[in-house]
């Protein structure tokens, strides 16, 4: 099996890439720095060659509204349509839980677009929508920050490590598109204030965390139990995130 994984230079897709690897697949990485470009279209056709997977990681530039809504509707329209022109048996892109609930934000209205345009592109898919990376905790957290405190809600997510994510991802691959949305998330349900708290702590940062249920999520989200929880088939990961935390080769972004 050939995959090429756009975004393979990236949290998630450099170890996709790793895992395919090891698993004795051939996983070419498709990354801007190595002349691949999803937004003008540039090498899509000679990376595509003889492929039979994608597997699209790529992430928006910035979180601003018009600029993350642009990209994921032009790079998938790109992908897309190189893609087309070859035989690619299965489309595979990393999706976000809660893509559809969080639609206030341009980032999330273009990770919807991006869902639909692959959708509709008759070529097998399967979108695989994931929870909330442990390695993101700190900056959950510092976006949450002001005079030294941290305030977060008590809204449970179901949070998971990338290599776990990067797994579940190669694990599909490897089977028959799903035609629809699967989610893939860690093994425990905890409050969002919890999840900052254990990290802080593990990091030995002063940071006081309080649960304040009027308090957003990155600043921009009211979310409840079910926002950031999976909802659709669910692949579940096996790294719990206080294994993760004592791992002294854990890295935050």
């Amino acid at each position: 099996m050939k995959a090429v994984v756009f975004g393979g230079s990236g949290l998630i897709g450099s170890k996709v890439v790793e895992v395919l690897k090891a698993q004795g697949h051939e996983a070419i990485t498709a990354s801007r720095n190595l002349g691949i470009d999803v937004v003008t279209g540039e090498g899509l056709d000679a990376i595509l060659h003889n492929a039979d997977i994608v597997i699209d990681t790529t992430d928006a530039p910035s979180f601003e509204d018009d600029v993350a809504r642009t990209f994921f509707e032009t790079a998938t329209g790109n992908i897309i349509a190189a893609a087309k022109d070859k035989d690619i048996k299965h489309y595979i892109a990393l999706s976000v839980v809660g893509t559809h609930k969080l639609q206030n934000s341009g980032y999330f209205q273009g990770k919807l677009k991006q869902e639909g345009l692959i959708k509709a592109s008759g070529i097998p898919y399967t979108i695989a929508r994931a929870t909330q990376f442990y390695e993101f905790v700190l900056l959950i957290a510092q976006a949450a920050t002001a005079d030294n405190i941290v305030r977060l809600p008590s809204a449970k997510l179901q949070p998971i490590a990338a290599i776990d994510v990067a797994t579940a991802i190669a694990g599909i691959a490897g089977g028959k598109p799903y035609n629809g949305i699967v989610d893939i998330a860690g093994p425990e349900k905890i409050a969002l204030s919890e999840f900052a708290r254990r990290a802080l702590v593990a990091q030995k940062d002063s940071r006081e965390v309080v649960t304040d249920e009027s308090a957003l999520y990155v600043q921009t989200f009211k979310i409840d139990d079910t926002t950031l929880t999976p909802e659709y088939h669910t692949l579940t990961g096996t790294t719990r995130l206080d294994t993760w935390l004592a791992d002294p080769a854990r890295t935050f972004k």
